[in-house]
C-alpha cells in the first residue's frame, strides 16, 4: 500500500518542522521550497540550514523546487509562507500546477497572520483561489518551530471551514508521541487568534526590551487577550476559543521567549534599534509588523478599543517612542476592569 504523500509549501523553519513531525511517523513528505540549494542541503545533507541548522531530518523528507512534482499524488497540503506570499504564491504557478493544486481535497492552513494589502485572512484567500470543494483547515496554538523540531512536547489546535467529518482525520494525522493535537470548532476564532497575538508579542519584546517587570508583562498579556476577543468577536469567534491554545497559550508563548520573532522586534525596537535595523537582524518575517496595520484598519472600522495595538501601531507607522506610547498607555483613563467583549 502506498504511504500518505503530503505537500509542505514552505520551506521555513515552521513548515520543516512540521514535515519533520509527519516524516517520523512515516509519511512522506515533500518540502516545496524556492531555492535550489535548500532543496538540496534537505535531500542530501538531511538538514535545513538556513532555518534549522544542526536538527537531523528524516529520510522520508524530500524537498523540491518544482511545484507540480510536489503536488502529484498528495492527499493534504501544507501551508507555512508568510501570509504576504500567498497571493503572489498563486500568481506563480502554471495553469497545470494550478489545476492539480486544486484538485487536492485537503489543505491545512499554519500561516498566522493576515494579507495587508487585503486586509483578509489566509483562509479567505484560500477558499477564493481553491473554491468550495477544497476543505481547509486552521492550525493554531503555541507552538515554536525549533522546539516541535527537536521533539519537545508541544500541544496544538486544529479547526476545520466546511467538511467536519474529516476533521479528526486531520487530527490523528498530525498527532505524534511528543505533538499532541486538539479538535476545535471554531476555525475563525483560531485563525484570528493566531494572526492577532503577533501584534500584542511584539508588545511583550518591547516590555521587557525596558526592563519593566514581571508585573507590567503578565499585565500586557491578560489585557492584550481581551484585545484578541475584541476583534474575533467581529467575525464571529467564540469567546471560548481566546481562553485556549490558540489564544492564551499562543499569546503567552510570544509575548515571553525571544524564539518569537515579534517578540525580537518589540526587544530590539525598546533596545534603540530603528525599526528598519530590527527588522533586518531578524531576518525572518515578524508577521505583527503587517498584522499590526490591519488591525489599526479593523478598529477604526468597528469602533474597537484596542489600546495595546493602537500604540504599536503608533510605534511601527507613525514613529512614536517607545517610551511615549508606554506613558500613553499608563496615562488612559481609569475604569472598572470590564470583561465585556465591546
Amino acid at each position: 500500500m502506498n504511504k500518505l504523500k503530503v505537500c509542505v509549501i514552505g520551506g521555513g523553519s515552521w513548515g520543516t518542522a512540521l514535515g519533520k513531525v509527519l516524516s517520523e511517523k512515516g509519511i512522506r513528505v515533500f518540502l516545496l521550497v524556492r531555492r535550489k540549494d535548500l532543496a538540496d542541503n534537505i535531500n542530501f545533507r538531511r538538514e535545513n540550514p538556513d532555518y534549522l541548522p544542526g536538527i537531523r531530518l528524516p529520510q522520508d523528507i524530500s524537498a523540491t523546487v518544482n511545484a507540480y512534482e510536489c503536488f502529484e499524488g498528495a492527499t493534504l497540503v501544507i501551508w507555512t509562507i508568510p501570509s504576504h506570499a500567498l497571493r503572489s504564491f498563486f500568481e506563480s504557478l502554471s495553469r497545470e500546477e494550478y489545476e492539480l493544486l486544486k484538485s487536492i481535497e485537503h489543505h491545512l492552513l499554519g500561516i498566522k497572520g493576515i494579507d495587508l494589502e487585503t486586509g483578509k485572512f489566509p483562509s479567505q484567500i484560500l477558499r477564493e483561489r481553491l473554491g468550495e470543494r477544497s476543505n481547509i483547515y486552521i492550525l493554531g496554538g503555541p507552538s515554536f518551530a525549533k522546539e516541535v523540531a527537536r521533539g519537545l512536547p508541544t500541544a496544538v489546535v486544529v479547526s476545520a471551514f466546511g467538511n467536519l467529518s474529516t476533521l479528526k482525520w486531520v487530527q490523528e494525522t498530525l498527532a505524534h508521541r511528543y505533538f499532541r493535537v486538539y479538535r476545535n470548532d471554531d476555525p475563525v476564532g483560531v485563525e484570528c487568534a493566531g494572526a492577532l497575538k503577533n501584534v500584542i508579542a511584539i508588545a511583550g519584546g518591547i516590555c521587557d526590551g525596558l526592563e519593566l517587570g514581571a508585573n507590567a508583562r503578565a499585565s500586557l498579556i491578560t489585557r492584550g487577550l481581551l484585545e484578541l476577543i475584541r476583534v474575533g468577536d467581529v467575525f464571529g469567534a467564540k469567546k471560548e476559543t481566546f481562553y485556549g491554545l490558540a489564544g492564551l497559550g499562543d499569546l503567552v508563548l510570544t509575548c515571553t521567549s525571544s524564539l518569537s520573532r515579534n517578540y525580537r522586534l518589540g526587544f530590539l525596537l525598546a533596545k534603540g534599534y530603528s525599526l528598519e535595523s530590527a527588522l533586518k537582524e531578524i531576518k525572518e518575517v515578524a508577521e505583527g509588523y503587517r498584522t499590526a496595520k490591519v488591525v489599526k484598519e479593523i478598529s477604526e472600522k468597528f469602533n474597537l478599543t484596542l489600546p495595546i495595538c493602537s500604540e504599536v501601531y503608533n510605534i511601527l507607522y507613525e514613529k512614536t517612542s517607545v517610551i511615549e506610547a508606554l506613558e500613553r498607555l499608563l496615562r488612559r483613563e481609569l475604569k472598572e476592569e470590564f470583561w465585556e467583549i465591546r
